[in-house]
């Protein structure tokens, strides 16, 4: 990160609070997601296939993908800091359901929507968070303040996969042991809601620009049926917005055709690890968790290295370097399907995750209006939930149960390849006055 921008950004009191509800919120993540995965696919007595992992993944992230636009006029129309208090003590609550059909052994149709609420909960949460970050940092510290905030959030939730997982060994892998660490992942949501009445109420916004919308609120939060009526036009507006802005809409494209192709070799992974790299489930967990953690390291170098290869060569360079590096460590170190050169792929795509995203982040900020924010960046969820659950559906169709599909990441690395060259041509010849 750039040395001298850092420091001013961490004296900002408003960001501290922003950052700490980020922190208390995805720690809480972590947790609550080992929870489920050792409940659904590294229980002793429950077999994971292609198919079991991509239903669950498509239960979890599909039907949100769906609600995310409706996530977005709302939070173009509500108080924001509003949503980063009240969304918390709603998944509390949900959190605290499933944590009773996980107690009952239940893994049926309740258990899963109960899970895809709280998922679509948080999704909305981190749109807010998202849409609320230039309100508490400068324009031109945007990219440090992303690198930082977004990159430690995604840290701080691989150490709640961590205690997570700590709290799995303390008390036990059965359907009683996931009840508990639901139950603190509960509490640990309540926290992150009190963190957010921290702030003021009318900072994080939204304040409609000139241009907004006739009939917009301008703070004032509209009753929910008008809310709704309003959806279809406030979703057409906000396409129209994004087609202004080649650079925006090509930055959703980089992020969709990465997390597609991201989601296969996930798959792959969980599958690897719990029936190819160990011999047992809780071995395969352990793995997993490795992965996991290795992967998030590669998150942690991402969010050195972006910010000053930015300064240098410029966000769309550096995403279609990142995406080339992702087909030449899948060849060099994936093809082996061995333990370690896996690990090694996982740092890289780790790097490669997080650097696209930092990029996607920073453009949608700097060239979306703020009036339109919220709309976009629920898009964006949208778009991420649904390119992962279109993976693992189409992943689920051949791979085999132990993860090794030589064709499919051959598949997967030619796909990265021409993606670089393709969005470093597009992005060239779109106008250079779509970054403001």
């Amino acid at each position: 990160m750039k040395a001298g921008d850092l420091p001013g950004i961490l004296r900002g009191r408003d960001f501290r609070r922003l950052y700490a509800t980020r922190l208390a919120s995805q720690l809480t993540d972590g947790l609550f997601q080992v929870s489920l995965a050792g409940y659904v696919f590294f229980s002793p007595e429950r077999q994971t296939t292609a198919a079991k992992a991509a239903a669950a993944f498509a239960v979890t992230l599909l039907p949100y993908s769906a609600l995310g636009p409706f996530a977005g006029v709302f939070i173009d129309r509500w108080r924001r800091r509003q949503i980063l208090v009240w969304a918390p003590i709603l998944r509390a609550v949900l959190v605290l359901l499933v944590a009773a059909l996980a107690a009952a052994g239940r893994e049926g149709l309740g258990f899963f929507a109960g899970v895809l609420v709280v998922l679509g909960v948080n999704r909305f949460f981190l749109s807010a968070l998202s849409a609320a970050l230039p309100h508490v940092v400068r324009r031109d510290h945007l990219v440090t303040a992303n690198a930082f905030s977004v990159t430690s959030g995604t840290i701080i939730a691989f150490v709640g996969g961590g205690i997570g997982y700590l709290l799995r060994r303390s008390f036990g892998s059965e359907d009683g042991g996931t009840a508990l660490i639901l139950v603190a992942a509960a509490a640990l949501f309540l926290a992150a809601g009190l963190m957010a009445t921290t702030l003021p109420r009318a900072l994080l916004g939204p304040h409609p620009a000139e241009d907004a919308p006739p009939g917009t609120p301008r703070g004032e939060a509209p009753r929910t049926v008008e809310a709704l009526g309003t959806v279809v036009d406030g979703l057409v507006d906000g396409a129209r917005h994004i087609a202004r802005r080649p650079q925006a809409a090509l930055a959703l494209g980089a992020i969709s055709f990465h997390r597609f192709l991201y989601g296969i070799v996930l798959i792959m992974t969980l599958l690897l690890c719990r029936n190819s790299f160990a011999d047992d489930p809780d071995e395969g967990l352990a793995k997993f968790a490795v992965m996991l953690g290795v992967s998030g390291a590669g998150y942690f170098a991402a969010a050195l290295i972006t910010p000053p290869v930015v300064r240098r060569i410029s966000k769309q360079a550096w995403v279609a370097w990142l995406l080339g590096l992702a087909a030449l460590s899948l060849l060099a170190l994936g093809m082996p399907f061995a333990e370690r050169s896996w690990a090694a792929a996982s740092f890289v795509l780790g790097v490669v995750s997080q650097g696209v995203k930092l990029c996607v982040d920073t453009t949608l900020q700097e060239t979306i209006d703020d009036a339109y924010r919220g709309r976009v960046f629920a898009l964006y969820d949208m778009l991420f939930n649904a390119m992962f659950a279109a993976a693992a559906a189409a992943a689920a169709i051949w791979l085999p149960s132990d993860g090794s599909a030589g064709l499919t990441l051959l598949a997967v690395i030619a796909a990265y390849a021409a993606g670089a060259v393709v969005y470093r041509t597009a992005a060239a010849r779109s106008p250079a006055h779509a970054l403001r």
